[in-house]
């Protein structure tokens, strides 16, 4: 189900804005087996078996963060977004980032809303089913306060 929300969300945000190439080799496959290896780091929201959105974290980054389509709107998000911050606190993150594709604009209004910055954009290298993709994105930022 979490690999179906990502792949459907990963679709929904970005299929029209980033390179066909690269929308080619994100196929739900290669979702169910990113989402297999990283589960020990993902946060879930919604009930077991129809999950409301997901957070997974990948050292002091933000990694990957959706929420499904009929859920916007209803403050899951900035919940699912609370609790990623704490948990990368208690990690001894002191600077969180994340990776935001360079049209995604609905996602850099809600990373602003919630206290992130845009610190630059930078080249972003993804692992694909075809190899290494470098992907120019908007890097945003946000300061953590410590627990």
């Amino acid at each position: 189900m979490l690999a179906k929300l990502w792949y459907d969300g990963w679709q929904d945000a970005h299929a029209a804005i980033l390179p066909a190439e690269l929308a080619r080799a994100r196929t739900r496959e290669s979702f169910a087996e990113r989402m297999t290896g990283a589960l020990a780091d993902v946060r879930v929201i919604g009930p077991r078996g129809a999950p409301s959105g997901f957070a997974m974290l990948k050292g002091d980054e933000l990694y990957q963060f959706y929420v499904a389509s009929e859920a916007r709107g209803a403050g899951i998000a900035a919940t699912l977004m609370a609790d990623a911050e704490a948990q990368l606190s208690e990690r001894g993150v002191g600077t969180a980032w994340l990776a935001c594709a360079i049209g995604n604009v609905r996602a850099a209004r809600f990373y602003e809303k919630c206290g992130w910055y845009l610190a630059r954009t930078m080249v972003n290298r993804l692992d694909t089913v075809d190899g290494p993709f470098d992907l120019e994105i908007w890097r945003y930022e946000k300061r953590l306060a410590h627990r």
